[in-house]
């Protein structure tokens, strides 16, 4: 044993190469029990592969030794050779003391595999064996919820629950509340959360989001401020509660709440777009624009901001402000039809009738089907000279929408 404590303290004074070396010399001569050590130090420094020659050799001598079967599982798990520890652990019979674990570890290397159905099946024959064991109920419950069967999971996560809250650091509480969230029961989720005793920073978010969807805001506003009060930098939360306090009609608490994001998190283009959004609201346009091309610079495909902003220039009829919004937003190489017919109805406003020609027939290859449009274009070719082009389009229309005799009369008119 000397030389195992010398290496010890070598390894302790961070003499790596020193420490192997005198377990490496050491082992030819050491007897069992010390090399049971040596591989135990060999796990513990990470040395896996060294521990599997020592621990293969001791199960060449003593095949049913249940706790060198699940060691070596163990090392194998960790080399990431599922298939060669889930030999090892089928080798432990039912009558074996350690039969429950191995057939939970086993479980869980089949699922991680893919292979739910099997995973399932050894899960249920450690119940059978052990019926009010929860960490099998919560193992079960688990399985079940990974695979989206949230209804599955719930029995189990209320049997492991009666016997225990936690199981591996994990409230059950918190499964139980996902659990009902998932199949849209949020209320009962949220009493489950309220019992939940851990202030885990993504689990009170999500105590807050689920007292949203129950309808109970008062409880997300405070969930959530307690949970910024600790972690100022938990940025999602920001443009969230933001519209929560919109949602209850406290404009100004919302606004100062996305402003307050944004010293967090300047790049947020959701915060932008909030605080554009409240800002409109509250009479401020410039703040307001100022907001939303923000938003839409840090993300020119930011469609609800970009289309924020074309609603507002166009109650303004600043079409000069709608073509370079579009314009600047295609140069980044965002593509989108409706943006060439915004930019074709902007410029026939401004009158430059070649380019809103231009994008109207770029619109009209995504739009020819759509009665709005057609109608749209068939009248700006009017206006633009081009009466057979507008004759067209304008039968188009009607292949689509037989009834309007307005439009089928003005064909005749055009004709004639």
């Amino acid at each position: 044993m000397e030389e195992i404590q010398k290496a010890v303290h070598q390894m302790e004074e961070n003499k790596t190469q020193d420490a192997l070396e005198t377990l490496q010399n050491y082992l030819p001569e050491a007897d069992e029990e010390e090399k049971f050590t040596i591989a135990e130090l060999y796990i513990q420094w990470g040395m896996l592969e060294e521990a599997k020659m020592i621990l293969k050799e001791f199960l060449q001598q003593y095949p049913k030794e249940q706790e060198i079967i699940v060691m070596l599982a163990e090392i194998h798990i960790d080399l990431e050779e599922d298939m060669e520890a889930v030999d090892l652990l089928n080798k432990i019979e039912p009558e074996d003391e350690m039969y429950l674990q191995a057939l939970m570890q086993v479980a869980d290397l089949y699922q991680s595999q893919g292979l739910f159905e099997v995973a399932e099946s050894k899960l249920l024959t450690a119940k059978h064996y052990d019926p009010n064991e929860p960490v099998i109920d919560f193992a079960l419950g688990e399985l079940a919820f990974s695979n989206g069967e949230y209804n599955k999971s719930i029995p189990y996560y209320e049997n492991a629950m009666e016997h225990s809250r936690v199981i591996g650091d994990i409230e059950v509480a918190t499964r139980l509340g996902e659990a009902y969230a998932a199949t849209g029961g949020f209320e009962v989720a949220l009493e489950y959360f309220q019992e939940v005793e851990e202030e885990n920073p993504d689990v009170q978010f999500r105590y807050g989001f689920i007292a949203n969807k129950a309808g109970r805001n008062d409880i997300t506003i405070q969930v959530w401020e307690d949970l910024l009060k600790k972690d100022p930098y938990y940025q999602s939360v920001y443009p969230l509660l933001a519209r929560v306090y919109e949602e209850e009609g406290m404009a100004a608490e919302a606004l100062e709440k996305a402003r307050e994001g944004l010293t967090k998190d300047e790049y947020n283009k959701d915060l932008y777009y909030m605080t554009g959004f409240l800002s409109y609201k509250q009479g401020d346009k410039e703040a307001a624009y100022r907001a939303m091309r923000e938003a839409v610079a840090i993300d020119p495909g930011y469609k609800e901001a970009v289309l924020f902003l074309l609603e507002r220039y166009k109650e303004e009829e600043d079409y000069e402000s709608v073509i370079l919004l579009l314009e600047d937003i295609q140069k980044t190489g965002e593509v989108d039809p409706l943006y060439d017919w915004e930019l074709a109805q902007a410029s026939r406003e401004e009158e430059n009738f070649e380019k809103s020609s231009g994008y109207y027939a770029n619109a009209y290859l995504s739009f020819k089907e759509d009665v709005e449009f057609l109608e749209d274009y068939g009248y700006f070719l009017v206006e633009n000279g081009q009466k057979e082009e507008a004759v067209s389009v304008f039968k188009e229309y009607l292949a689509l929408e037989p009834s309007n005799t307005e439009i089928e009369e003005f064909i005749e008119r055009l004709e004639a």
